[in-house]
Order: C-alpha cells, then sequence, then structure tokens
C-alpha cells in the first residue's frame, strides 16, 4: 500500500522550470564600454572623456554632501532642475532628469514604445541606441551613414512606416563627428509624421563650432514632439557621477518623468551638477581649450594624409574599415587606449597635447607602413 501512494504521487512530480527571459532580452547586443587602462598604457582615449578633472569648486560642493550619504537625496532633484529651466529658457515642467543621458533616453524610449513599434535612427552611431530600442520590445531601424559620417535624412524620413513612434538625430554623431544642420533637422520635424517623436541628442553640444549646426532652443517653441537630451558626462567633466536630463514639451516630460526610475540622480550627483552650472563659464574654457587642441588633431590627422570626418565633437575617427583592431593595437602599444568598432572605424577621444602628440605620431607610422 505504502509502495503503491509512494509510486502513484511520483508520477504527478513535475520537474522544475527555469526563469525565462524575453526574447529581445536574449538577443540584445552586449554594450561596449571604452577600455580601462592596465600596466604600461599612459592615456585612456576610448570613452570621450573631459581629461580635465572637476573644478575645485565643484570638488568642493561634492565633499561637503558626502557628510550627507545616510539621507535621500531630493527626489524631485527641484534645485538642479529650475537650475536648468533657467539655462535653457524654459518651465521648470519641462526638464526631466535622470542617471546619465543614456538612462533618460530609455526612461522615453520605455514610456513611448511596446511590442511592434519601431525607431529610426542612423547607424553606425551611438552603441546605446539599438540596445535601449531593443529592451522596450520595439524594433530597432538602423540607416547607414553618408560615406562622410553624416545623417542620411533622405534615407532616414524614407525609413519611417506607420510602426514608427521615435527618430533619434545624434548631433555631433557619435562615433564619427559631423553635426546635423538646422535645414536637416526642420526637414524631419515638417516631414515626419506629426506623431513620431523626434529625439535630438546633443551630448557634445558644447564642442560644436560648425555655424550651420542646428539651433535646438530656437526650434523647442514650435514644435510640440521635438525632445532634446544633453548631458553633463562630456563637456562639464562628470561622467563618473551620471546625470543628463531632456528638455520638450511639458505634456510629454509629464509622462517621461513618471516612468522614471525614483531617485534617479544620487546626492552628490545633484550637488555637482548644480555647481557645474554655477562654474559653467570656467568650464566653457576648459572646452575651448579641447576644442583647439581637436582642430590641431584633426588637421595633423589630414596632413598626413588621413580622411578625417568634419569632427565637431571631442573624438575624431578614423574609418580604417577592417584594419580597425590593427590600429586601435598599434595605439595600444604606443601606450594610447582607443575605441575600435570592428570592420569600421576607430574612434580616439582628445586628450591633451601631449597625448594628441602621441596619437599624431602612431597615427603617422601606421599610414607610412601602409
Amino acid at each position: 500500500m505504502g509502495h503503491r501512494a509512494l509510486g502513484h504521487a511520483w508520477t504527478h512530480v513535475q520537474l522544475p522550470r527555469k526563469v525565462r527571459l524575453r526574447e529581445p532580452v536574449l538577443a540584445l547586443p552586449v554594450y561596449v564600454p571604452g577600455a580601462r587602462p592596465q600596466g604600461a598604457m599612459v592615456e585612456k582615449l576610448s570613452s570621450n572623456e573631459n581629461p580635465y578633472p572637476p573644478l575645485p569648486g565643484v570638488l568642493t560642493a561634492v565633499t561637503d554632501a558626502a557628510a550627507d550619504l545616510n539621507r535621500y537625496p531630493d527626489m524631485a532633484t527641484s534645485e538642479l532642475i529650475a537650475a536648468l529651466a533657467e539655462l535653457h529658457g524654459v518651465e521648470t515642467d519641462q526638464v526631466v532628469v535622470g542617471n546619465g543621458s543614456t538612462a533618460v533616453l530609455e526612461t522615453i524610449l520605455r514610456a513611448l514604445c511596446q511590442e511592434g513599434d519601431e525607431v529610426v535612427h542612423a547607424w553606425r552611431s551611438f552603441e546605446a541606441y539599438p540596445i535601449a530600442v531593443a529592451v522596450t520590445g520595439a524594433t530597432s531601424v538602423p540607416v547607414p551613414l553618408t560615406p562622410d559620417g553624416r545623417h542620411d535624412v533622405d534615407a532616414m524620413l524614407a525609413a519611417i512606416t506607420g510602426r514608427t513612434r521615435a527618430i533619434l538625430l545624434c548631433t555631433p554623431n557619435n562615433p564619427t563627428g559631423p553635426v546635423l544642420t538646422q535645414a536637416e533637422v526642420e526637414r524631419v520635424l515638417a516631414e515626419a509624421p506629426s506623431d513620431v517623436l523626434v529625439l535630438l541628442d546633443e551630448a557634445y553640444v558644447e564642442f560644436v563650432r560648425d555655424p550651420a549646426v542646428v539651433d535646438s532652443a530656437s526650434l523647442l517653441p514650435g514644435h510640440n514632439r521635438l525632445v532634446v537630451l544633453r548631458t553633463f558626462s562630456k563637456a562639464y567633466g562628470l561622467a563618473g557621477l551620471r546625470v543628463g536630463y531632456a528638455v520638450g514639451r511639458a505634456r510629454l516630460i509629464a509622462g517621461f518623468r513618471a516612468a522614471s526610475t525614483p531617485f534617479g540622480v544620487n546626492a552628490l550627483a545633484q550637488v555637482a551638477a548644480v555647481e557645474s552650472l554655477r562654474q559653467r563659464d570656467a568650464l566653457l574654457d576648459r572646452v575651448d581649450a579641447l576644442v583647439v587642441e581637436r582642430d590641431r588633431l584633426v588637421a595633423g590627422l589630414r596632413g598626413q594624409g588621413w580622411d578625417v570626418p568634419d569632427a565637431q565633437g571631442n573624438f575624431v575617427w578614423l574609418g580604417v574599415g577592417d584594419r580597425a583592431g590593427v590600429l586601435a593595437r598599434a595605439f595600444a602599444e604606443a601606450g594610447l587606449l582607443v575605441r575600435p568598432f570592428a570592420g569600421e572605424g576607430v574612434r580616439i577621444s582628445v586628450g591633451d597635447r601631449d597625448a594628441c602628440d602621441l596619437v599624431l605620431d602612431v597615427a603617422g607610422e601606421f599610414l607610412a607602413a601602409g
């Protein structure tokens, strides 16, 4: 009897089932961060970081704020949002902040997209775009750049379908460098369907000196579906603290805030960002110095015979195709970490004068060697 009961019970035992992730998540490409220095490496030029440390006043403010780490940050990020609204000449309900501009982008797409939707973007462009799109269940629609590293606006508009929810524009484009012009963005706003969000990623805008570049501030008042992304990681030198934000129409921003992670910007990051805005003039003097060095680097590379696209960020692009890995190794052997994109090219961040001199030395030797 006991054996029969045991046998009967055994027939109903089910093998344990595994927790399964969504297929789009399993298929996600892995975001590849810039390499970190190891051993004899002397310069990290792989992540488009600002080579200068934060200004002393910013460091002091962060140090003082560290005494209150037992307290939650201001969830509304009130002081920072007020400062950003003043900077951009908008109301406070038109600004949303987050843990870096990538996190803000993810929040926007999460609020906007679902399975079956599409998001159009240029490619090669910012590596996080297809990842952020796929996490929502939507489909990424990459549109190849022109041969000179620019957005192909004609092709991007042609790629829009009835399922398109957003079009992402990166200016200047990371990793190639050229900007989108005022005329190009105005055309997108005029020709894309009115229910398609136009997201303008201006992570490197402070480095731009091209007079034809889009002026997002002039477009925001007249276009309800335009949203502008900015970051404190590049020009402001706060990559280690992660602060980004978006500016747009209040109705959209309210939805993005609702979809945001609570306490998404930590206390030290809020303090550092606010103090950086107070010292913006001094920080932009450093940006000017980096722009001078960038232009010197571009001129030097072109003088050697390199075909360098218009560089308007704090980086330059060498489109060497299948030799990207070989070129990156040549830089690594000289103590320089750069960012290779397999089969496409190498992006090199602008460092100080000594670092740029070494870039020119390695690049010249590589070109001469064939």
